[in-house]
Order: structure tokens, then C-alpha cells, then sequence
């Protein structure tokens, strides 16, 4: 009989492509890895890699088993969010990662709704750049992705929000730009600039102009520490709507036209093996997002 932990590392490799990454996730050591899968070839008596110098891929046999797995471990955690659920009791960690975008506020309301029923669930964020917060969901140190762009659909399953965030400047309410309404694309290279270090990712305009027509004084990674930079008027910063709240400070948010957005996805690593908690949750989320776009149409 195999063990459902033989089945999670199979998953883990399936999904890594590399012995090392997958290790890495399974926190164990490579060499423990490669014999657990060897051994699990043995048992089963089918070749489930090919083996490439820098990758593995599946065969007919590891692709049959990859399916079975998933069901087999669905099916397990089902059961056990059955027996949670008989008891309406849920407890755990939910940890969400994700960038600066004033989506956290749908996040954060269904969240105190879902506490209110499950108050012994505890929930973390941790916020970063897209690439940090994707690393982190491969290492199984995030459950729950919420990112600003395009998404890797082969490594992730995903699920679009009927919401976009937009770009625009914030700047000093002194500065020549402040105004106008709108800031054109072109008139970004006339202003010393705060720029996030993802700025241009995903934006085929930002990506076509480049750097180095621009006049970039500064980086941030949150634009609430860059807000005091643009204060003192050391540049304008290229950032979000609806993330500073200008009143009371010699600041204005001016959009930036033609628009520039980007979507809003929530985002999980494929084949990931949930705790109950962060299935219920995640299930809450993805029902209220379809509810907003229903009512939406």
C-alpha cells in the first residue's frame, strides 16, 4: 500500500520538475527525496521520470499517477474537513501574500466574517513584491496569492477579480503636473521619479518607454515609506490609486491616461494540499468574487 506521504513528495517532485526544489518545499533533504521516489518506482513497478539533465518529465505511468494522487489526497481532505465541519470548528493558520493593492479590503472583510465562525483561525499576510510572494507559494510558506498582473498558468491555479488597479502619480500639490486631471504617458519623463521595483512588469507601455528615459531617483517596495520622500519633493512616485490618503498632507494622486492597470488575481500553487482551514476559506473568497461579478454584468 503507498503512503499518502509518498504520494504528497510524488506531487512535490511532479510539480518542481527538480528533486532539489521539491526537497526544498518538503523541507527534507534531496537525497532522501530521490530515494523515496525511487523506492515508490520500485513498489509500483513503472518508470514515473524521465530523467533530464536539468528537469524531470512525467511518463504515461507518472501523469496516471499524478491524477490518482490528487484525487486520493483531495478525497482525504475532504473527509477530514467533513468530521471539522460536523463540529463547526476550524482552527489553524491562513497565510495570504500579496502586493499593495486596495483588494486587501475585500480580503479583510470576508475575512472578519469568516473569524466571527472560526474565531481559533489565525490569519498572517505577508506583503511583497510579485516574484517574492510567487517563491514564497512554491515554498509552501504562503497559502494564498493575491498579485498584480499576468500569472504563470501552467505553475498556478488562478482566479481573476473583476478589479483592476490603476497607475497614477502621486505628487506634491505645489509640482506644475498637480494641475492637471490626468498626467499623459509622456509626461512621466518630465518628473524625478519613485518608481516600485515592479513597476513595469507586465505593461507593455511602461516596458516600451524604459528606463532610461526616465528620470529614476528612487525605488520602494511600500509606497507609505516613499510617500515622505515625495513630501520633501525628492520625485513623484509612479504608484496605485486608492493606496495614500492624501488629505491633510501637501499631496495630490492624479491618474495617468491612456490607463494603465493591471488585473487582480488570486492565485495557489497547483496540486497544493490544503489545511481545511484554507480550503474553506479559499472557497469563501472565490464565491464572493463571482457573486461581485455577477452583480457586476
Amino acid at each position: 500500500m503507498i503512503e499518502t506521504r509518498l504520494l504528497t513528495y510524488f506531487l512535490a517532485v511532479a510539480r518542481e520538475q527538480n528533486i532539489t526544489k521539491a526537497a526544498e518545499t518538503l523541507h527534507i533533504t534531496q537525497s532522501t527525496l530521490s530515494k523515496q521516489m525511487m523506492d515508490l518506482e520500485f513498489q509500483l513497478g513503472k518508470s514515473l521520470f524521465i530523467r533530464g539533465k536539468r528537469k524531470l518529465t512525467l511518463t504515461e505511468e507518472g501523469l496516471f499517477l499524478r491524477n490518482k494522487a490528487q484525487d486520493i489526497l483531495e478525497l482525504i481532505d475532504n473527509t477530514e474537513a467533513a468530521f471539522h465541519s460536523q463540529g463547526r470548528y476550524l482552527s489553524g493558520d491562513i497565510t495570504i501574500g500579496c502586493g499593495e493593492t486596495s483588494a486587501m479590503a475585500m480580503i479583510a472583510d470576508e475575512y472578519a466574517h469568516f473569524h466571527q465562525r472560526y474565531p481559533d483561525v489565525r490569519l498572517h499576510t505577508y506583503s511583497g513584491a510579485a516574484d517574492l510572494v510567487m517563491e514564497r507559494l512554491d515554498k509552501g510558506l504562503v497559502d494564498i496569492g493575491l498579485l498584480l498582473g499576468p500569472v504563470r498558468q501552467e505553475k498556478y491555479d488562478y482566479f481573476t477579480l473583476k478589479q483592476r488597479d490603476t497607475y497614477g502619480l502621486l505628487m506634491r500639490d505645489d509640482c506644475e503636473l498637480a494641475e492637471q486631471r490626468s498626467i499623459q504617458v509622456e509626461q512621466l519623463k518630465e518628473l524625478p521619479l519613485i518608481i516600485a521595483e515592479q513597476t513595469f512588469s507586465g505593461h507593455q507601455i511602461l516596458e516600451g518607454m524604459g528606463l532610461d528615459s526616465m528620470q529614476i531617483v528612487g525605488t520602494y517596495n511600500l509606497i507609505y515609506n516613499a510617500m515622505f520622500f515625495v513630501e520633501k519633493g525628492i520625485g513623484a512616485a509612479l504608484c496605485l490609486d486608492h493606496l495614500v490618503n492624501t488629505e491633510g498632507r501637501p499631496l495630490v494622486f492624479r491618474p495617468i491616461t491612456p490607463e494603465l492597470s493591471l488585473d487582480l488575481t488570486l492565485v495557489t500553487k497547483k496540486y497544493q494540499t490544503f489545511s481545511p482551514a484554507v480550503k474553506v476559506f479559499l472557497e469563501r473568497l472565490k464565491i464572493r468574487i463571482q457573486r461581485t461579478a455577477e452583480n457586476n454584468e
